[in-house]
This record gives C-alpha cells, sequence and structure tokens, in this order.
C-alpha cells in the first residue's frame, strides 16, 4: 500500500513508521517548510507518489508557541492543503488531533496551539477524513520533543541526573495514553475508514489519573511546590470517554502496564 506519513521523524510519526514498514511509505516533515515553495513541493511530492493513505501526524506541537504565521501554516494550512488533494484523488485522511481541542472549560480551546489543531480537524471532518484526538501520549521515540515530552519520560530523566522533583499539588489529574494506543486507533482508523469518516473520535485510555500514580509506578521520589505555583488557567482534569472512541475500537494499555513497557524500552 502506499501510504503518506508526515511528521515521520517525530515522536507519533516514528512509531507508526516503525510499525508500518514494508508498505511504500513517503515522508514529509519540517523540512518541507525549508523549501522556497513548500506548496508546490508538497503537490508534486503528492502528484508523483500518490499515496492511497495519508496518516498526517506532522504539527507544531508546541503549546507555547505564540507565532500565529508559524502555528497556523504548519498546522492548519498544510492540513488543508492534504485534504484537498485528498478529496480530489478520493485518497483516506487520518488526521492527529488533540485534546487541547477542549480548553480549561472543556468546550473550546485555551491557547494557539488548541485553536490551530480545532481549525484543522474541522477541516479534515468537513472534507471526509478521520480526526483522532489524543489526550496525554507517552512512549518510546519521545526524546527529542523536550519540554512537550511526557511526563513520565521528563521525570525519569530528571531522576536519572540526581535532580530535585516537584508536582503541582491538589492532584491534577490526566488521561494519559500509551504510544501503542495510538498506533492501533490509527490502524483501526484506515481498516475501517468507510464507516467511520467524516467525524472524530477519542483516543485514550478512559482513565484519569494523577502525576503521584505515574511516578509512584515508577519509583521516583517527589515533593511539592507551592499552590501559588500553579499558573492561572492550568488544566486540572482531562478524561476521554470510552462513548466517544471509535466503535469496535479499545484502548489495551493501562498506566501501570504502559509504564512498565516504557521502561523495558528505555533500559
Amino acid at each position: 500500500m502506499k501510504i503518506l506519513i508526515t511528521g515521520s521523524k517525530g515522536f507519533i510519526g516514528k512509531n507508526l513508521l516503525d510499525f508500518l514498514r514494508g508498505n511504500e511509505i513517503l515522508e514529509i516533515n519540517e523540512d518541507i517548510f525549508n523549501t522556497n515553495d513548500w506548496i508546490r513541493e508538497l503537490n508534486e511530492k503528492l502528484n508523483s507518489n500518490k499515496p492511497e493513505v495519508i496518516f498526517h501526524v506532522g504539527a507544531c506541537s508546541d503549546t507555547l508557541e505564540l507565532d500565529a504565521n508559524y502555528m497556523m501554516i504548519r498546522n492548519y494550512e498544510f492540513t488543508r492543503r492534504l485534504c484537498n488533494w485528498c478529496k480530489l484523488v478520493g485518497s483516506k485522511m487520518i488526521y492527529s488531533s488533540s485534546a487541547a481541542n477542549y480548553g480549561t472549560n472543556n468546550q473550546y480551546p485555551s491557547n494557539l496551539y488548541g485553536w490551530s489543531k480545532y481549525a484543522g480537524e474541522d477541516y479534515v471532518i468537513n472534507s471526509g477524513g478521520i480526526a483522532l484526538r489524543y489526550f496525554n501520549v507517552y512512549g518510546p521515540n519521545e526524546a527529542q520533543k523536550g519540554r512537550m515530552s511526557s511526563v513520565a519520560y521528563q521525570m525519569l530523566d530528571k531522576h536519572k541526573k540526581g535532580l530535585e522533583i516537584k508536582i503541582f499539588p491538589k492532584e491534577p489529574k490526566r488521561d494519559f495514553v500509551y504510544v501503542k494506543d495510538i498506533i492501533s486507533a490509527n490502524l483501526y482508523a484506515m481498516k475501517n475508514y468507510e464507516s467511520l469518516h467524516s467525524n472524530w473520535y477519542e483516543v485514550g485510555s478512559g482513565f484519569a489519573r494523577t502525576f503521584e500514580d505515574v511516578l509512584n509506578v515508577l519509583k521516583v521520589p517527589f515533593t511539592y511546590t507551592d499552590e501559588s505555583e500553579i499558573p492561572n488557567g492550568y488544566q486540572f482534569y482531562t478524561k476521554s470517554e470510552p462513548n466517544k472512541w471509535m466503535p469496535g475500537w479499545q484502548s489495551e494499555w493501562n498506566l501501570e502496564n504502559g509504564l512498565m513497557d516504557y521502561m523495558e524500552f528505555l533500559r
């Protein structure tokens, strides 16, 4: 099968690429924006390779990015052009969206990153594609994400370096989803595209767990910051709802099993 993976050098994209090896795969990454005309470059790649399925994973994932042009070109305009090509030739479009769409009020995004994904997702759905809203993903190949890497990776790294680990008090909770669930969701979306297209779906574990839970499983000691250090608008709770998952798909990794598998990889 001819497959395009955008962001194949990133965290989720690399995991997807590793799993799909054996197919005819086209990769597009951030360096396409270094060309004199990225739109022409994109069209040439699409028209010469003609992928049957596009896994659109690539994006600016920095939730603290404030440059609107930078963010919207990568997260919206690039998405829009991929969608238009898919609609024209009849290829499948599976888009990596985000639970950032819910923001802090569980209704709308609360930062530029969230709005860029929200707008991109809307275009994908209205173009007949599938959007998958990921919750807090962790797992192999995330080291290059830096400050955007999972709490599990960051805390293990700090512990290894002998640094003090402090977390926010008041027990904020997250739906931590293992990257292998993300990959299975993408493959499920591809295989069941005809019955699932033109809609968005959540991808998570279905459980809200504390940061304390993560660190206790990892056996990493921690203390707490002062409550005054919790930033305004901080999101205290996220959880995916199974009734918003793709019908027939389900998470296979809970926090304990996922973290143990991840630690085996890191060793």
